[in-house]
């Protein structure tokens, strides 16, 4: 069983970040690239690097990239600023070999090297409401599974996007599920991540992202789109209620839900 990691980046002029994010195993890094004047590395294609320059944006188009550029047994979701544990391949190796029906297993993380971000306290295998709590970055899965069951990034999301900047890791563990992937959890913590970073999307509870959780609800499920509307606005309602009001928020993630459907459609 070989692990690879599946690395999304962006504008970089070396391949430092291979040994700043602590990676030890084959990794396949999608550089993307906005920027015509930077000096970005050669294309590499080696037993233990994939390093393939794009000029493009998307975090979704770049999993999907990265996704079609894998060969391990196990691929592991990166983004370029996290850092692995020195132990992360033998945690990894160790679930899949004692959860052999698992498709896709989900890890913890550190947030600034000290407190692990809450999720549950046992191993369990995870459905549609747990699934949407996960992070990208704590998604690892069954190379063979994915691909024999043609699971995607839906490219409409995600950060870079031309139309939602977030959901795309829900959205694919949605399908997972819709395929009959087992998708389990376990309690252990694989890599860091410094909670100080600035977000790439997140601009607050504004109506761009009420909008993008519509679609985000409706690409979900075409038949409970309503409901996680409605207990988004309700959950959410503490955080957002100094920037916008109660009816403000559920009409912006209709028009999303609407909009969504005029372009998948």
């Amino acid at each position: 069983m070989n692990i690879e990691m599946l690395v999304s980046t962006m504008n970089q002029t070396n391949y430092n970040l291979i040994h700043r994010m602590n990676i030890k195993d084959r990794a396949v890094v999608i550089n993307q690239f906005t920027d015509n004047n930077i000096q970005i590395p050669q294309n590499l294609d080696e037993e233990k690097l994939k390093f393939i320059n794009v000029h493009d944006k998307g975090l979704s188009k770049s999993r999907n990239m990265a996704i079609d550029n894998s060969s391990g047994d196990i691929c592991v979701i990166c983004d370029d600023d996290l850092f692995y544990h020195d132990d992360y391949t033998n945690k990894i190796k160790t679930a899949y070999e004692e959860n052999a029906e698992a498709d896709v297993i989900i890890f913890c993380y550190d947030t600034d090297g000290r407190h692990k971000k809450k999720f549950y306290k046992e191993a369990k295998r995870l459905g549609y409401i747990d699934v949407m709590k996960v992070s990208s970055v704590q998604i690892t899965f069954r190379r063979k599974s994915i691909i024999e069951n043609e699971i995607y990034f839906d490219e409409l999301f995600g950060t870079g996007s031309s139309y939602y900047q977030c959901g795309e890791e829900n959205i694919f563990l949605f399908e997972c599920l819709k395929k009959g992937l087992k998708i389990h959890f376990e309690p252990v913590s694989i890599l860091s991540i410094d909670n100080n970073d600035e977000s790439t999307w997140f601009n607050g509870f504004n109506d761009k992202l009420f909008l993008d959780k519509g679609a985000m609800f409706t690409a979900l499920s075409n038949n409970f789109y309503h409901f996680l509307i409605w207990q988004f606005a309700i959950r959410k309602y503490k955080l957002y209620r100094h920037e916008t009001n109660f009816i403000k928020a559920i009409n912006s993630m209709y028009k999303g839900h609407k909009n969504y459907l005029s372009i998948h459609r």
